[in-house]
């Protein structure tokens, strides 16, 4: 039976409401990675522009173009005129991730080995193109099993990892950039927080994140020129047109032996990101769109590689918040041109003009709240008795905030970085351990919250492999490398010191699995599965 025909509106005001958030999201991540990399690691900002942002942009073009069509396609398939796209764009923790874990620490070790700035700047975008390839072939992989991810890690595992991300990294880290011009930065957090924290409403029904965003800038541009910001302001330079073609290029390849010190933070990124996908899809079919989730997840995977090959350094993923975009009115017509004004900003350059208009104070808050969103959601989306599971997920995270501070020569000096963490009078030096605590925290902390989930469900056996597993992941350096950089290795190729550090850590686990098999044998830790709720 044939679906009668339904006229669909192109565009309408809920569009333009969705434009306004999706390109704010989008422009506000563009932003902080161009600060991090430019402002506070130094790499050249013509690389940044020309070379980085391109491909990043185009991914965002393709990705939204792609869920348009999808989204057409099921309007047409229904004959309803309500359908809303699934919103496509850069996605928050891991692209600020990879700024402040990845690319960022590997410049500045290139720069160490001797490079100039231009090209530490270069072989720093080969890798970034390398680990988006890295993250878009696992996404196609993975979106064909992706019920089988989603059953194999727990939520609170998945949840808590990326919410120990939002917290330290999108949230703490922000709220320092905030701070430091507090008059811009706090009113516009207010904002942030009354409109979409509080959910009250805004003069006009204006949307939280662009009341922010108008407050901020009308307060940095009024004030600024009048001293009473102090040296918190800095007037914009000369408008210029940084054309940048992303065209495909074999770069990447020379990137991929780089990639290897960083697989533990790569793959977790390209694993949460499947699991948010499968999440996300859900999420649009409860408020009445059924996507097909394998379609959504081979979307984002592919707009990720093709990005990654022709330049781009940041993933994309379809965004949680569908059915909010459904409920203020948005159908098709928001991601098409947001696609277009964030692909074609990349090419043509304007995206950079914008982004250094834009002071980090005045887009922080907007980070600001997504970190309060997705801690949220950990508690939220899990059950209350997990709560603990993701709370302990937070620490490892906190550590690796900890050693990127610690880790600046302009709070630490190297020099004396290295003697506090080599300085073994006292057992494991306090330094060392916060910096092995930290690396390959996304995987330490799945390992932690699922090793508790299940003991609080009373499978202290699998409790006890699991932590069996992380033991071995420790024996290489996936989690708590001894490293500085956080890279892998075969333990028995490392030198007497290094060594000696590594075999306490695995032992630790070694002896906790035993503990708890031990447990498992006793009356007091039966193998029954707790109530579900």
């Amino acid at each position: 039976m044939a679906v009668a025909s339904v006229p669909r509106r192109r565009f309408g005001g809920g569009d333009l409401n969705g434009v306004l958030g999706l390109v704010v999201d989008n422009l506000s991540l563009l932003a902080f990675m161009a600060s991090a990399l430019v402002g506070i690691f130094g790499m050249p900002a013509d690389l940044v522009f020309r070379r980085m942002f391109p491909g990043t942009a185009l991914g965002v073009l393709l990705g939204n173009l792609a869920y348009t069509w999808m989204a057409r396609r099921l309007a047409a398939r229904t004959g309803r005129s309500d359908v809303t796209a699934m919103p496509l764009g850069i996605d928050a923790p891991t692209s600020i991730g990879m700024a402040l874990l990845v690319l960022g620490p590997a410049f500045a070790a290139y720069r160490h080995a001797g490079m100039d700035d231009v090209a530490a700047g270069e072989a720093t975008w080969r890798l970034g193109m390398a680990s988006l390839v890295v993250m878009g072939l696992l996404k196609f992989v993975l979106s064909f099993f992706g019920a089988w991810v989603q059953r194999s890690v727990p939520r609170a595992g998945l949840l808590g990892s990326i919410a120990g991300i939002a917290l330290v990294l999108m949230g703490f880290l922000p709220l320092v950039e905030i701070m430091r011009v507090p008059v811009v930065g706090f009113a516009g957090l207010g904002i942030v927080l009354y409109g979409l924290v509080a959910k009250r409403r805004l003069p006009f029904g204006m949307p939280g994140v662009l009341g922010a965003f108008l407050v901020g800038v009308l307060l940095y541009y009024g004030l600024g020129p009048t001293g009473l910001l102090g040296t918190g302001y800095h007037p914009p330079g000369p408008w210029q047109w940084r054309l940048g073609f992303p065209w495909p290029n074999l770069g990447f390849l020379q990137g991929l032996p780089a990639t290897v010190p960083y697989l533990p933070l790569i793959l977790p990124f390209g694993l949460l990101m499947v699991v948010g996908g499968i999440n996300v899809t859900e999420s649009a079919r409860a408020a009445g769109d059924d996507y097909a989730t394998r379609d959504i997840l081979l979307v984002e995977a592919l707009a990720t590689l093709v990005a990654g090959i022709c330049g781009g350094v940041a993933q994309t993923t379809p965004y949680i918040g569908q059915p909010a975009y459904k409920a203020m009115g948005a159908r098709t017509g928001y991601t098409l041109v947001t696609g277009l004004v964030i692909g074609l900003g990349g090419v043509l350059g304007y995206l950079s003009n914008l982004v250094e208009l834009l002071p980090v104070a005045v887009l922080a808050p907007i980070l600001v709240f997504v970190s309060i969103g997705i801690t949220t959601q950990a508690f939220e989306a899990t059950p209350l008795r997990y709560a603990g599971a993701v709370v302990f997920s937070f620490f490892p995270a906190i550590a690796r905030m900890l050693a990127i501070k610690l880790g600046d020569p302009t709070i630490v000096d190297p020099a004396r970085f290295a003697a506090l963490y080599a300085d073994t009078s006292h057992g494991v030096p306090a330094m060392a351990v916060i910096v092995i605590l930290g690396n390959g925290f996304i995987i330490t902390s799945m390992v932690w919250a699922s090793f508790v989930v299940a003991m609080i469900d009373g499978h202290v056996r699998k409790a006890a492999g699991i932590v069996a597993l992380g033991a071995l992941l420790t024996a290489f350096g996936l989690i708590h490398s001894v490293e500085p950089i956080g890279s892998v290795y075969l333990p028995w190729n490392l030198d007497g010191a290094a060594r000696a550090m590594v075999w306490p850590f695995v032992a630790a686990y070694g002896a906790l699995a035993v503990v708890l098999l031990l447990l498992s044998l006793g009356g007091g830790a039966s193998e029954r599965a707790l109530p579900k709720g």
